[in-house]
């Protein structure tokens, strides 16, 4: 009586939630309560009940979801093998110790597995690391690899936007030796040739280098010790305005207010060429060595962008941070952009969809040796990526075919099962995507024509083989 009470209880509590409009995930998570609930408390016939619901943050896809997903997936394929990359592939879980102390404050939404084996383990965050530790182990210095796989993050999820805890990572790397900004450049043109040939709309390719933040918060006066995390501050100004970032950088992580100003002057600031050459003659930041070298990168890797001719998407922006801890050099991130009305001077950024750096200090904390490997990559936002496109669909109307048969045998009699299977096995051995339906006369393939009279049927030879191409 008193577990039915608690449900009625429970069950009374959503029902005000629901009225009084209050948030949707609070909401859910009242009702996923309240399932749990009724699923423990069980029918009166002693049946266990089970709450059909995927867990939290992940989600089914139908074979429609599915068919527009593996366009995606063909289009970002195709791209990475043009470039020369080959496909790898690691474990869903590496051991804990190999993923702690990669990602910052974002290793508290790293899952965790129970002790099996004696082994201490954990779902992978992304597939940058278990890559550098692919490299070490196997001791590779050069390799050109792309890898597709789930990832697993222990975050608050944003269905509507594309955020989940289980979701796919599409990644290109370039590890090894090579010219400076070379690999960069390369993987910004990836970037540029995916969303382009998506068609996802206007974009915008932001770009900037650890070093320069590194040695702008060195100018400004920040702590060496603070230097990570006030870059993970720096991080949310795509999500928030200054004034409250400045209030988390002061307020909860200890910075003076007049370090924070200095740093305003410079985040700010987002532009081309001209931005890096007047960067270059800042009394403040010309005398500072990281931020030389990364400004001077910066300006070489421009150079290089101009004759891939993709500059008019590729924005120097000195307030993207990218929090992961890895990152040593050249950092960048794609966003959509949405023109609301003819009255907006500037796009507006509905979300990131892409984002990568260099990395190359990251195989040498793997390498018993400390042996370093340069690296730099990019990972497409696929999940983001398909919710945009998902929504087109559903907006326009657009048929999705979700196989690819391209003959229906079907029979003018119901007696002839036989002759229809050993007639589409032969199509089926000569590569011929086929099927027949359950029950197939001419009356409904022929609609349409004036006679519909069944014809008389005695071979494979008269059975009807149609094309359904496009339905």
């Amino acid at each position: 009586m008193a577990e039915e009470a608690a449900v009625r209880a429970q069950a009374e509590a959503v029902r005000r939630l629901k009225q009084d409009k209050a948030d949707p995930d609070e909401i859910a998570k009242e009702v996923a309560k309240l399932l749990e609930m009724k699923a423990q408390l069980g029918g009166d016939e002693g049946k266990q009940k089970f709450v059909l619901k995927t867990p939290k943050g992940t989600r089914d896809y139908s074979p429609k979801q599915m068919a527009i997903r593996e366009r995606v997936f063909n289009v970002i394929i195709t791209c990475f093998k043009r470039h020369g990359a080959e496909v790898i592939d690691t474990p869903v879980f590496e051991l804990k110790e190999t993923l702690t102390g990669k990602y910052g404050e974002d290793s508290k939404l790293i899952y965790d597995l129970k002790d099996q084996g004696g082994e201490l383990l954990s779902l992978r965050y992304d597939l940058t690391v278990p890559f550098a530790r692919y490299l070490a182990m196997n001791k590779i210095t050069n390799i050109k690899r792309y890898h597709i796989a789930k990832v697993y993050r222990r975050d608050n999820p944003a269905m509507t936007r594309g955020r989940y805890r289980e979701f796919y990572q599409c990644d290109f790397d370039i590890a090894g030796q090579f010219d400076p900004m070379i690999p960069d450049a390369e993987c910004l043109k990836i970037v540029h040739e995916i969303l382009r040939d998506l068609q996802l709309g206007d974009f915008l390719i932001k770009v900037n280098d650890r070093r320069i933040l590194d040695g702008m918060f060195a100018v400004c006066g920040v702590p060496d010790s603070k230097f990570r995390t006030i870059c993970s501050s720096v991080d949310k100004l795509d999500k928030m305005p200054w004034e409250e970032v400045r209030s988390e950088m002061v307020g909860e992580k200890g910075l003076s207010p007049e370090a924070a100003d200095r740093i305003g002057e410079y985040v700010q600031l987002h532009g081309g060429l001209d931005l890096i050459e007047r960067l270059l003659q800042d009394p403040k930041l010309s005398q500072n060595k990281l931020a030389k070298e990364g400004l001077g990168d910066m300006k070489l890797l421009f150079e290089y962008l101009t004759l891939f001719g993709i500059t008019g998407q590729i924005s120097f922006d000195l307030s993207l941070a990218r929090g992961l801890d890895y990152y040593t050099g050249v950092i960048f991130e794609a966003v959509l952009l949405q023109q609301e009305n003819d009255h907006v001077e500037e796009p507006v950024s509905v979300g990131s969809v892409a984002g990568g750096g260099r990395y190359d200090g990251l195989v040498g904390m793997f390498d018993p040796k400390g042996r370093k490997v340069p690296c730099v990559g990019v990972s497409i936002g696929i999940e983001r990526i398909f919710s945009i496109l998902e929504q087109r669909v559903q907006a326009s109307e657009e048929k999705i075919r979700t196989t690819e048969t391209q003959v229906l045998v079907a029979s003018a009699q119901k007696k002839l099962l036989e002759e229809r299977l050993k007639l589409i096995s032969e199509l089926w051995d000569a590569g011929i995507k086929d099927r027949f339906p359950k029950q197939a006369t001419l009356q409904p393939l022929l609609r349409g024509t004036r006679d519909t009279m069944p014809l008389p049927i005695k071979s494979k030879k008269n059975l009807w083989s149609l094309s359904r191409r496009g339905e």
